[in-house]
């Protein structure tokens, strides 16, 4: 399988995917088309599952999403190729859902999220909590000027009106695809205090996800595991955390891949 990104409109040039270490041309350039850019399969254009054209908005993650094709061998698992599902989920809308609704869906996640609700025993797991999750929430009361806090209460800690406001407003500055990217991070890390470190950098994937999963490490590590399911786990919360984060990236950055990232 072949894939190929082509912008649009006409006269946009191609970008062939295929195998090797340098797959893309160094003499190309790339103009950044107004009517996005396509993926071709073996030359015929890839769809959607409710048959629209597969057009991105960006170049990178076009070219992201032929790569995640190409690296498909003699079965195509589509369980495995989270940009091509975000991009499907983005295109399609199938939940109906606008901006707003995105917004809200996403912000919902501080009345239960994973590093704002604490145990208050044992010692060495509340002492855990504080000295890991603490520093993040810091952290984001800083950066976004609100209260956020925590609570051992079943409740979960009472989140300022202000709080929902400002980081409703900080999350209106993403388009669509943006957004839809953002909440499946939520989603999956169960936390919306984490997916802010993650998209704003001060969080890698791999922290990201402990931090996400850190009960349950500390009760592994205590008890012991099933190490192959624990580690399959694992690594498919990092590759979905990981794909989510880049697509929030790549739907936020301008259409055009510098040429000269092309070349390295």
């Amino acid at each position: 399988m072949c894939p190929a990104v082509r912008g649009q409109p006409r006269g946009a040039l191609t970008a062939s995917v295929g195998p090797g270490p340098n797959p893309l041309s160094p003499a190309r350039a790339y103009a950044p088309p107004t009517g996005g850019f396509e993926i071709n399969l073996d030359h015929r254009k890839l769809k959607t599952p409710q048959a629209k054209l597969f057009t991105v908005p960006s170049e990178a993650l076009a070219i992201a999403v032929a790569t995640e094709w190409d690296s498909q061998q003699d079965t195509i698992k589509f369980y495995t190729m989270h940009l091509t599902t975000l991009c499907n989920t983005s295109l399609d809308n199938p939940t109906q859902r606008n901006k707003d609704q995105l917004i809200q869906a996403a912000v919902k996640f501080l009345d239960t999220d994973t590093i704002c609700y604490r145990v208050d025993e044992p010692a060495t797991l509340v002492e855990l909590q504080r000295n890991e999750w603490d520093p993040i929430i810091e952290w984001a009361e800083e950066r976004y000027d609100v209260e956020i806090g925590s609570s051992t209460s079943i409740m979960g800690p009472s989140i300022p009106a202000r709080t929902r406001e400002v980081l409703t407003s900080h999350l209106a500055s993403y388009n669509m695809w943006a957004l839809q990217g953002i909440e499946f991070v939520v989603t999956q890390l169960k936390s919306m205090v984490l997916t802010l470190g993650l998209i704003d950098r001060r969080l890698t994937v791999e922290q990201a996800v402990l931090l996400s999963r850190l009960e349950e490490e500390y009760q592994i590590q205590k008890w012991g595991n099933i190490e192959w399911a624990h580690d399959y786990e694992l690594r498919e919360l990092r590759a979905r955390t990981a794909a989510g984060t880049l697509f929030v990236h790549l739907c936020s950055e301008s259409a055009t891949v510098k040429h000269k990232l092309l070349q390295q």
